[in-house]
């Protein structure tokens, strides 16, 4: 997924330019992911230029971008309008960014793992079927790698592998619509590394279910491998539950920052 809808590329900016557009995307899609600018607010072309002091046109550029994540809106004589929760682009790997970034992190944790419970089973028990000698082969042994770089404790190591490890079972279902998940999947397990939401030593169990998942695909054995990857998914929620319980949020995912 890009960080943009299909047709709303960004335009090629010189290498200034495109230094300062990032720098105020990142800092606006933040503010509005995190609640600070909240929704039905206005944004002001001006103000914005003179705060970022930049130009008209790379704060054009950063509203055209953010407009394409569903942020904003412009309406004829009110302005660019801050849109709500319920109208962004959930599924845009910057937005899961920003979320992640905000207070309402726990939420957005939440609703991704409820969305890789319900697809990556499903993609494993396909990949069972569909996937060639060396694609599981390869799945095999990058189980093995993060088995050693779990026991050692390499954190970035095993994060790497580890995200190598479901974009590859993904892709391996043979399903284009799961195989586009994949950077949420990336997105969700970096965040959880980045915001130490994760055990410095993986879980014996959880390194155990990966081999389990690996094993199930090469042996065509579609219900062992939903299975240990419902296991897998489980466990990522137990892992969290006590967080998502001390930020005292409802039970359901939400949408909201």
């Amino acid at each position: 997924m890009d960080q943009s809808s299909p047709g709303a590329a960004p335009a090629q900016h010189a290498p200034a330019e495109a230094g300062l557009h990032a720098r105020v995307l990142d800092h606006l899609g933040t503010a509005i992911c995190g609640g600070e600018m909240v929704a039905g607010s206005v944004l002001n072309i001006d103000d914005l230029v003179d705060r970022y002091a930049v130009s008209r046109s790379v704060i054009r550029e950063v509203l055209r971008v953010l407009a394409a994540m569903g942020l904003i809106e412009t309406r004829r004589r009110v302005g660019v309008l801050i849109r709500p929760a319920e109208a962004w682009n959930v599924f845009d790997p910057q937005v899961i960014r920003w979320r992640l970034a905000s207070a309402g992190r726990m939420a957005q944790m939440r609703s991704i793992t409820e969305l890789r419970t319900a697809v990556e089973p499903h993609a494993a028990w396909l990949a069972a079927s569909r996937v060639d000698h060396d694609e599981a082969s390869d799945l095999v042994g990058l189980a093995a790698k993060m088995w050693a770089a779990g026991k050692a404790g390499d954190e970035e190591r095993f994060l790497s592998l580890d995200i190598e490890f479901h974009r590859r079972v993904l892709a391996a279902s043979g399903n284009e619509m799961f195989v586009k998940l994949q950077q949420i999947v990336a997105e969700v397990l970096t965040g959880r590394h980045h915001y130490h939401l994760m055990p410095h030593y993986p879980d014996e169990q959880a390194l155990q279910l990966h081999a389990d998942v690996a094993q199930a695909i090469q042996r065509r054995d579609g219900d062992r491998a939903r299975e240990a990857m419902v296991r897998i998914m489980e466990q990522a929620f137990n892992e969290m539950k006590s967080m998502w319980e001390q930020t005292a949020e409802p039970d359901h995912g939400s949408t909201g920052s």
